[in-house]
Order: structure tokens, then sequence, then C-alpha cells
């Protein structure tokens, strides 16, 4: 019997929820997140976005396959193409510049994450890359989801960041997260419990650096 993403959440189960049910997410639902917390998210997330692309294109250096090559691609054209020009959009509308962005210094929680995914992959193959992205790209699917499934969850204009939870819950990042675990799955249905063992070690270091990426925000506003 082989190992599918579950295992992994389940590898790392309690920082995993820690993740997913961070004070900042549940702030966030709440709309209680202090504007100075969520605005320094956001500077970082745009420099985060930067290097997640980066990270395609080392998937496609690393693609052994077409399809895999082809699939590295899209993602890269999809962040350079759309998803940067979305977010410096939704920046500007915090009052966040698109000058301000391009001068940001780095937060010491983005070179972490970023660099230890990037890193992760120049070592590794092309299943540790996506392993170690996936927290990010499975996981914010899942922190919308996990929002809207709770009582305390403000939806609509109640919530100034009604827009971030609509984004990440909308169907086109839905089709996103689940054709992830599809390509997750079926590779990791194939690894031996030693190589399973390996890909645990880096999903829970993922996820806890995306731990500190959340709290970055709470500390700033403190």
């Amino acid at each position: 019997m082989g190992y599918c993403f579950t295992d992994l959440t389940t590898s790392c189960h309690t920082d995993w929820r820690a993740y997913i049910e961070h004070d900042f997410v549940r702030q966030l639902g709440i709309a209680t997140l202090p504007e100075p917390a969520f605005r320094h998210y956001l500077k970082q997330d745009y420099l985060f976005l930067i290097h997640f692309a980066r990270a395609y294109a080392l998937a496609a250096y690393k693609s052994p396959t077409l399809a895999d090559l082809r699939q590295a691609h899209e993602g890269l054209k999809a962040i350079v193409d759309v998803e940067l020009g979305l977010h410096v959009s939704f920046c500007q509308e915090w009052g966040i510049s698109e000058d301000e962005l391009a001068q940001l210094p780095e937060a010491r929680a983005t070179l972490a994450y970023t660099r230890y995914v990037l890193d992760t992959g120049n070592r590794g193959d092309l299943l540790d890359l996506h392993v170690a992205l996936a927290p990010c790209l499975v996981g914010y699917g899942d922190i919308a989801n996990w929002l809207n499934a709770q009582p305390f969850t403000l939806r609509g204009a109640k919530n100034p960041y009604d827009a971030w939870i609509a984004m990440y819950a909308s169907e086109e990042y839905q089709a996103a997260r689940q054709a992830e675990l599809e390509w997750l799955n079926a590779r990791l249905a194939d690894v031996t419990p030693a190589r399973f063992a390996e890909l645990s070690r880096i999903f829970h270091d993922a996820t806890r650096l995306e731990i500190d990426f959340w709290q970055m925000g709470l500390d700033l506003a403190h």
C-alpha cells in the first residue's frame, strides 16, 4: 500500500494544525487582524511569489518528463503573467504602491522559507521540491476551506479580509490545489518507507517555516 498527501499531514499533525489554524488565520476570519499585520504580510507575500516563480523555473529544470516540464512552465507563466499583477493590484487597494513593493527588504521569515524551498529543490528531485511547496500551494486552499467551515468566520462586507478568503476558496484555486494533490498522490504511492521519511522531514520543516511566516505579521503588530 502506497503513501498519499494525507500521510504527510498526519506525520506532522500538530504543526500542520498550528499552521492551518494559526492565530493570524483566525483573526483574519474574525476580522480582528490588525491592518498593519496584514499589510506586512501582503508585502512579504509579493516577495514570496517572486521566489515561487523561481521555484517553478527550477521545477522545469528538474522535470524528468515532458508533462512535468509543461506543468512547471504553466505554473511559472501563471505567476509571472497573472498572479503577480493581481497581487500588485490587491496591494494597491491596501495603500501599498508598486514602487514600495519593488524596494522591499525581505523579512527573515521570507528569507528562511523561500531559500529552504529553493535549496531543497536544488539538492533533491522534483518530488522534493513539490513537497517543500505543498504547505503553501495545498495549505492555502485548506486554510480557506477551514475558515469557511468555522462559525466565527465573517464573510462579505463585514470583513475587510473577505477578498483574501474568497481568492483561496475560489473554484480556480481549489482546482489548482486538487491538481497538485493528484500529482503528489500519484508519486507518493510509489515511494519506499525510507524515502517517505525523507519527504516527511521536508514537509514538516516547510510547515514550520509557514507558521513563522504567519507569526511574522502578528509580531509586527505587537
